[in-house]
Order: structure tokens, then C-alpha cells, then sequence
């Protein structure tokens, strides 16, 4: 049973770096892009979980213009989180600050993930 829930984790890393590896980089989408730093936590309900709390430095010159992030729930299958959209409308609305969350759509058990990724973003742009 672990071989196949290690098989099938390997197996979404693929089928997300291949997704990334395809997508266009993020410099040729938003050439005034200068720095995007993205601050990530998940809460599960209106609770927040303090160790999934982290920071993610966006390398502008190099990174794919996607954000597809996994659910931090171990049991959680076929979930995670998009958040290209809502990243990309911030970068083409050249704002500075802005929040969303996105609640996942995986299973924990039979049982739907209550978890939900929220993100602040900063972004500074080119003069």
C-alpha cells in the first residue's frame, strides 16, 4: 500500500514539474516584473496551522508563469492548489499587495480536505 501512495505521489511531482516545464516563463509574460515574494499559509476552517506557514521567493528570470502548489494535508489525495489566476491578475494589474486563498479539492479519506491556502503577494515592478 505505501509503494502505491509513493508511486502516485511521484507520479502528481511528474505531472506538475512536466506542466511547469511547458508553461511559458513568467519574464516573457510580465517583462515589468522586477520581484515576487509569496507569503503561504494554510488553515483548516478558520483555524490556522502554524507548520504550514511559509515563504516562497519567486526567481522572476526563471520561473514558470504557473503556481500549482500541493495541499499540506499528508492524507489528502488529488488535491492542491492553483493559484496562476489570481497570482497573474495581480502581475497585470501591476499591484503591489494582494491576498487570496484557494480551498483545496482533494479527499482526506472519504471526506472532503477542509484545508484552504491563503497567499499574500508582494511584487515590485521595473520603472
Amino acid at each position: 500500500m505505501n509503494f502505491r501512495r509513493g508511486r502516485a505521489a511521484q507520479e502528481r511531482v511528474n505531472e506538475r514539474r512536466k506542466r511547469e516545464d511547458e508553461s511559458p516563463r513568467l519574464a516573457q509574460v510580465a517583462p515589468q516584473l522586477e520581484s515576487l515574494k509569496l507569503e503561504l499559509s494554510e488553515k483548516r476552517g478558520d483555524i490556522g496551522i502554524a507548520e504550514a506557514t511559509h515563504i516562497k521567493r519567486v526567481v522572476v528570470e526563471h520561473a514558470p508563469a504557473l503556481f500549482l502548489l500541493p495541499c499540506g494535508e499528508s492524507s489528502c489525495r488529488d488535491g492542491g492548489h492553483d493559484i496562476t489566476r489570481a497570482v497573474m491578475r495581480g502581475i497585470e494589474q501591476k499591484s503591489t499587495t494582494y491576498e487570496g486563498d484557494d480551498p483545496c479539492g482533494g479527499q482526506t479519506g472519504t471526506a472532503p480536505c477542509a484545508r484552504t491556502l491563503v497567499f499574500t503577494a508582494h511584487a515590485t515592478y521595473k520603472a
